[in-house]
């Protein structure tokens, strides 16, 4: 028998992506999305697949429509994550964070039904790594810096809570920055792909040196699927690449890529140098070795690879991508 999963934030980056890879393995999928301005229309024609809008604020619509669909898994995708925008609305940012986890935790506790609950979280709860060597591990204490990265570490405290309190069976991932086709275009790669293509200023924090441990959205997607098959319960799984960069380095590799496509040597000029923002963390990177060991999952998209594939997306769609997202 097919197993019924919930994907909150299924029409978002991630979400999309991960409602995409269940389908393809024979789940009967159910995306609940508030359809913000971060939404896709995923126009998916499978009779396994099944859209409802909803806010998982809305605790009375949010519990309805889980009690008719009666999930075996529920997969939260569904966030606020822009870090700038969370220093702006912090208070939405906490509305929306914890309260839609502790909405579908509720479900949970009290529906008659086993319920496997997956939150997908951030290794920017751990804080901000200032030397080169240290990496996060599952041993990591919780240092948030920010509104953003502080209500999802709110809701994972949230999580471990209910598992300890009311037994429910969960999984928390926590995963390194990700990249890749259909991501909202305020964050860093997709800021400077479209700045290119605009040949307009390419905005960066400070003097660029922040480092990031970035992933393929796919490999993190696969990630996630082979928790789900092969995870331990009330476990926390963290995923990374390995792929540390900073971020003026990916703006140089995304202008070389313009120069030597588009015959041109003036791409790097538009790399401008922006006043730094509010509690910027220098480095996050992730020891992926547990993951490795407990599960045998590996990223195997190459950075170079993926990054180039993405910037080919991002040009051919960039009509397409203007009408789907308010682009600034």
């Amino acid at each position: 028998m097919k197993k019924k999963i919930v994907i909150t934030g299924g029409s978002g980056f991630i979400g999309s992506h991960l409602v995409k890879k269940f389908l393809k393995n024979d789940f009967i999928v159910l995306n609940l999305d508030k359809l913000s301005r971060e939404s896709q229309n995923l126009e998916i024609k499978n009779k396994n697949y099944f859209f409802k809008k909803c806010n998982l604020i809305d605790q009375k619509k949010l519990s309805k429509i889980l009690n008719d669909f009666k999930p075996k898994i529920i997969i939260n995708a569904a966030a606020e994550s822009h870090v700038d925008r969370s220093i702006y609305q912090p208070k939405y940012f906490y509305e929306n964070n914890v309260s839609s986890t502790l909405n579908l935790l509720e479900y949970i506790r009290q529906s008659k039904n086993k319920v496997e609950f997956i939150h997908i979280s951030t290794d920017e709860v751990f804080g901000s790594l200032e030397g080169i060597k240290k990496k996060f591990d599952i041993n990591s204490k919780y240092d948030p810096r920010s509104p953003y990265s502080a209500s999802k570490a709110s809701s994972d405290h949230a999580v471990r809570a209910y598992g300890e309190t009311f037994g429910l069976s969960y999984t928390i991932t926590n995963c390194s920055n990700n990249y890749g086709k259909y991501q909202y275009p305020e964050k860093l790669i997709p800021v400077i792909i479209n700045k290119c293509i605009e040949k307009k200023p390419i905005p960066i924090y400070g003097n660029g040196r922040n480092i990031r441990d970035w992933i393929h959205v796919e490999d993190h997607v696969n990630a996630i699927f082979q928790i789900q098959k092969h995870g331990c319960k009330n476990q926390t799984y963290l995923i990374g690449s390995n792929n540390e960069i900073k971020n003026i380095d990916i703006a140089k590799k995304i202008c070389i890529f313009f120069d030597k496509n588009f015959n041109s040597k003036n791409y790097k000029k538009l790399i401008t140098f922006v006043k730094d923002r509010k509690g910027h963390d220098f480095r996050y990177a992730i020891n992926n070795k547990e993951i490795y060991k407990t599960i045998g999952w590996k990223p195997l998209i190459k950075f170079d690879k993926g990054l180039e594939d993405t910037i080919q997306f991002y040009i051919k769609n960039y009509n397409k991508l203007k009408k789907i997202f308010p682009y600034g």
